[in-house]
């Protein structure tokens, strides 16, 4: 008996349906992109293990997916470390590629491989699939595509504006009103740690920061003991946790807080410029605000930390992310090229414009007009007719076989196909077609012309 096939954990097929509403998102995000200045690159699904490995952290070289060594791949393992199971040491003998985790690297990667190629300030925008083994979840998956624009080779503040604008505008195309886009800088952070006595605790103690409210205020406040912060520091913390009011209203409490750090205050100014500017330009659904727990990508991120929160009342994780990074192309050896970018959540912008029924009625119309199959004599005439209608950008099929009339109708409507047309004898008599509106039900003879503009119109 044959094996039932199946597919890996954490991927999915899609349907024509679920293709076409992919694929309504994907142009909506392209189409933003290019009226914002950005070009697109691709890069290949596999990079060499050491462009990927030590760029995540720890916990993100284990979610890479490793590529095995063609060929007898255990030739390069010596008896003494197969012996010893030591999994990190054998996969650098057995596997030279992996699978891409994010687009940002690759990026990286690609301004440092193609730097004489490119005019800078560089904007770019990249739509491809990437592969986590992550534990699969509602809304996790282990390949899911991003959709990425960067700036590469400018400081400048205005493009953390530019982005929030980005966002603003297609999550407004998209029709998804009300999204949070959530800021901070890495600089805060790190003058708060600094304020505190704990710089040398960063990661701990944003990490703790970042569950206040999964968790609450005490719990993070013990979690940050176990970590070594001393009490001393909690209690300079305690303005932090009391934060309230709007953008303004919170920067100035932050004043307060980092009064004696250099460094905060730059995050702080830096802030302060990007608020300005976009209190000054206005976001059409979106709203801004900060979020000093706000604490992603600190591996690799320098200034602006971006999330984009769902509509309130959707349950949902971040729908998009980003952020300033002054040196992501020094790994590779090029050093000083400051970037800022953003990335969209197509798989979970999709849960949640479907959850929200947000998805428009006619993207997923493949086809406009069905033509009935009466036999070779009227599906000949049937081509032609078809042929016409294509080069006007009309949609337009035969149904291939001959079979009961009663199902080719009904193929038509389970495929929502809104016109279907009878070319039979006595049609091929006159020259003319009898149309069908299979949602009004209306039936009309016309000839080729009339054909051709009713089902345009």
């Amino acid at each position: 008996m044959a094996q039932k096939p199946s597919i890996p954990k954490g991927t999915r097929d899609f349907n024509p349906e679920e293709v076409a509403k992919r694929n309504y998102i994907f142009s909506t995000i392209r189409s933003k992109f290019e009226l914002f200045g950005f070009q697109p690159i691709e890069t290949p699904s596999f990079e060499n293990s050491d462009t990927l490995m030590g760029k995540y952290g720890e916990e993100g070289d284990r979610l890479i997916f490793k590529i095995l060594n063609s060929g007898d791949y255990l030739n390069k393992v010596n008896d003494e470390l197969y012996q010893s199971k030591d999994s990190n040491k054998i996969t650098t003998k057995i596997s030279e590629k992996a699978l891409r985790y994010d687009l940002t690297v690759p990026f990286a990667r690609y301004v440092v491989h193609h730097q004489n190629e490119i005019d800078f300030p560089f904007k770019r925008y990249q739509i491809q699939p990437v592969w986590r083994a992550d534990r699969p979840q509602k809304g996790r998956f282990r390949e899911f595509y991003q959709c990425d624009a960067d700036v590469v080779g400018s400081d400048s503040l205005w493009q953390e504006v530019e982005f929030i604008q980005l966002y603003d505008a297609v999550f407004t195309a998209l029709g998804l009103n009300g999204v949070t886009i959530k800021i901070n800088n890495r600089k805060i952070l790190s003058g708060i740690a600094e304020v505190i006595g704990a710089q040398d605790k960063l990661i701990d103690f944003t990490v703790a920061l970042d569950k206040l409210d999964k968790i609450g205020e005490e719990k993070v406040k013990d979690e940050m003991r176990s970590k070594g912060i001393s009490e001393a520091g909690i209690v300079k913390l305690q303005p932090l946790f009391q934060l309230s009011g709007d953008f303004g209203a919170q920067i100035n409490e932050l004043k307060a807080i980092l009064d004696t750090s250099e460094e905060g205050k730059k995050g702080i100014e830096e802030l302060e410029f990007i608020n300005k500017g976009i209190t000054a330009l206005g976001l059409k659904t979106a709203s801004l605000q900060l979020d000093v727990t706000l604490a992603r990508g600190l591996n690799y991120y320098t200034g602006a930390i971006f999330e984009v929160a769902a509509p309130k009342g959707v349950s949902m994780g971040s729908i998009g992310g980003g952020g300033r990074y002054d040196d992501l192309t020094g790994i590779f050896g090029l050093k000083d090229m400051s970037g800022v970018g953003i990335s969209f959540g197509l798989d979970r912008i999709a849960l949640v414009l479907e959850d929200l029924n947000l998805f428009p009625e006619t993207i997923t119309n493949t086809v406009n007009v069905l033509f009935i199959n009466f036999g070779d004599r009227e599906s000949m005439a049937s081509m032609k007719a078809i042929k016409a209608l294509r080069e006007h950008g009309v949609s337009a099929e035969l149904f291939p076989d001959n079979k009961k009339t009663i199902k080719q109708f009904n193929y038509a409507n389970k495929r929502n196909i809104p016109y279907v047309v009878l070319l039979g004898e006595s049609e091929l008599e006159s020259n003319t077609y009898t149309l069908k509106n299979m949602i009004s039900g209306n039936q009309q003879q016309v000839n080729l012309a009339e054909l051709i503009a009713t089902v345009k119109s």
